[in-house]
């Protein structure tokens, strides 16, 4: 619980910092970002197609984010799965859309 009520926060203060005004733009965004931090490393969230790579993340943000995928790899493989799997339930009802 800890971890996911993290990983809200930090998603939407990011969301609110970069100054995304369009929900398709935040969806995708949010989107994009889950699926790096669940299944990616912290170097693709900077990298220029990653989800943060337009923007200028200062090293303060750059550790926490580091910290907060360290404990989503750290969740139990049967937990990681799960928020995969509702990761990929998002992404095709948005297909649908």
């Amino acid at each position: 619980m800890k971890g996911s009520s993290a990983l809200l926060l930090v998603a939407l203060t990011l969301l609110s910092i970069c100054g995304l005004t369009r929900a398709e733009d935040n969806n995708e965004f949010f989107m994009e970002f889950l699926q790096t931090l669940l299944v990616g490393t912290p170097e693709e969230l900077y990298a220029p197609e990653g989800p943060l790579g337009k923007y200028n993340v200062n090293d303060m943000a750059k550790s926490a984010l580091t910290e907060l995928k360290s404990c989503i790899d750290g969740l139990q493989p049967v937990h990681k799965e799960q928020l995969v799997k509702l990761l990929v339930q998002v992404l095709d009802a948005q297909e649908d859309t």
